[in-house]
């Protein structure tokens, strides 16, 4: 039978409504050279030879009758890769702002239920001799790091297509409903339906489960906490509807790599001082907006952890957990933002307290197709109580890619908007870069670039600080 969507897959699509798309996916751009010649029509060409490499592309959504079960992933019989892979360009003189704007608009639109859930757009008649592409993808079928699997279709490591093996790809038969609903019954007769159920098994699934349970019971305590104790941020927690506005910052990871080291004990990880780079830049956006900013002022950042296992062995769906940060906004000294943020990352990593929405969806897990959704969508209801922004990070390839010969120049990542979320900020480092992408509603934020600006200042400001005594003493 056809392989089941996991609890939290599940529940990227149940937390989907009309003003919630949730859609991820990233902003490429290609340096095409002096003479700008790019075989388009041979690159749609190539997407297509190579969807072999990521079979779940060819794949779509089928509930189950009557909710029996989570819904399924099944081989679409009419996969039409005319439709996933489009074309389109900008007006002249194809400025970047009007390729921002473009993306905008295609990030408005919701992808079709009864399609394999991705879309790619070749963006043509982009200034300085180059070419845009657009990738969106459904929440359920990747996270932060699983995403970059669309890369296996697009990238090369050399200017050199790599050869791929013709493909003799046929759907398997599409299962009808009576079908889908009797292996759902079977399933749930013959599967655990709670931890006393998995008790019964023997004592390694005692263990694994009570631990599975103490997780999710303590994420949720925490998250029940966190929404107790949260504060929206007006600029940040506004009603949404369903355009969209897309902004971005190019910056240097050799820059975000100096500050680590210059500023010692203090300064952390990468991840930490892009979280102070944000931190610093909401500070000047909120300011910029004339909104009144406190020294004990914090916007409360939800930032999404990869709990993948170490092995290196391919898993397929998300694999992600979740930690809340404070970005102290409220805070004038660019240094003492960022040691507050590695002072909480080090003793979140400490206690190994990961916990948020996800902790809904795990009991949710435990719990009935029905109940799952309910569950997905409060996680989602309860965003503006829980955090005021999402920050994503998922560091990139370190070399050069390429698509067609074509040097990729920057990666800017697209992250969803949840029920009062403003904005959502990806971030993605790729060949010595950093890119910041920033998904803003349309009206709640129409003064995103001035965000987006914000992230070069405020990592100046953070380069540019002076050196205290006691950091060159710790280091």
């Amino acid at each position: 039978m056809p392989e089941r969507l996991s609890p939290l897959d599940a529940s990227f699509l149940f937390m989907e409504e009309r003003t919630t798309a949730m859609t991820v996916g990233g902003v490429m751009t290609f340096e095409t050279g002096s003479d700008g010649a790019f075989d388009v029509d041979a690159f749609v060409r190539l997407i297509g030879d190579r969807l072999a490499l990521v079979p779940r592309y060819r794949q779509k959504v089928r509930e189950v009758p009557g909710r029996l079960g989570l819904p399924v992933w099944v081989d679409d019989p009419d996969f039409d890769l005319s439709y996933h892979v489009r074309r389109s360009a900008l007006p002249a003189p194809g400025s970047d702002v009007a390729l921002r704007e473009l993306v905008g608009r295609l990030l408005s639109r919701q992808l079709d239920r009864s399609r394999p859930l991705w879309e790619i757009y070749l963006v043509e008649g982009f200034e300085g001799h180059r070419l845009a592409v657009v990738t969106k993808t459904h929440h359920a079928m990747v996270d932060g790091l699983a995403s970059m699997d669309i890369g296996a279709v697009l990238l090369d490591t050399t200017p050199k297509p790599r050869h791929v093996d013709p493909d003799d790809w046929r759907p398997a038969r599409e299962p009808t409903g009576l079908e889908l609903a009797a292996s759902a019954v079977v399933e749930n007769m013959l599967r655990p339906r709670s931890a006393v159920d998995a008790v019964a098994r023997s004592a390694a699934d005692l263990r694994q489960a009570a631990s599975s349970v103490r997780r999710s019971l303590g994420g949720l305590a925490d998250a029940v906490r966190t929404a107790r104790h949260g504060r929206p941020v007006g600029a940040l927690n506004a009603p949404i509807g369903e355009q969209r506005r897309f902004g971005m910052a190019r910056t240097s990871l050799f820059e975000h790599r100096v500050i680590r080291r210059r500023h010692g004990a203090g300064g952390g990880s990468v991840n930490d001082v892009v979280l102070a780079v944000v931190a610093g830049a909401l500070r000047r956006w909120l300011i910029s907006r004339g909104e009144a900013i406190f020294p004990d002022s914090v916007v409360r950042a939800m930032v999404p952890v990869s709990v993948r296992g170490r092995s290196g062995a391919a898993v397929a769906g998300n694999q992600i957990s979740a930690v809340f940060v404070e970005l102290p906004v409220g805070i004038e000294d660019p240094v003492g933002r960022l040691r507050s943020i590695a002072a909480q990352m080090e003793a979140r990593k400490r206690f190994g307290r990961s916990a948020g929405t996800t902790a809904v969806v795990g009991l949710a897990g435990l719990a009935t197709p029905t109940v799952h959704q309910m569950g997905a969508r409060l996680s989602s209801r309860l965003s503006s109580r829980l955090f005021n922004v999402v920050v994503t990070h998922v560091p990139g390839p370190p070399r050069p890619l390429y698509a067609m010969g074509a040097r990729m120049r920057d990666m800017y990542p697209v992250v969803p908007l949840a029920h009062g979320q403003a904005v959502a900020i990806g971030v993605t480092s790729y060949d010595g870069t950093v890119c910041y992408g920033l998904t803003a509603d349309r009206d709640a934020l129409p003064d995103v670039d001035i965000l987006a600006a914000a992230i070069d200042d405020s990592l100046a400001e953070l380069k540019d600080a002076p050196v205290v005594e006691a950091e060159r003493t710790s280091g």
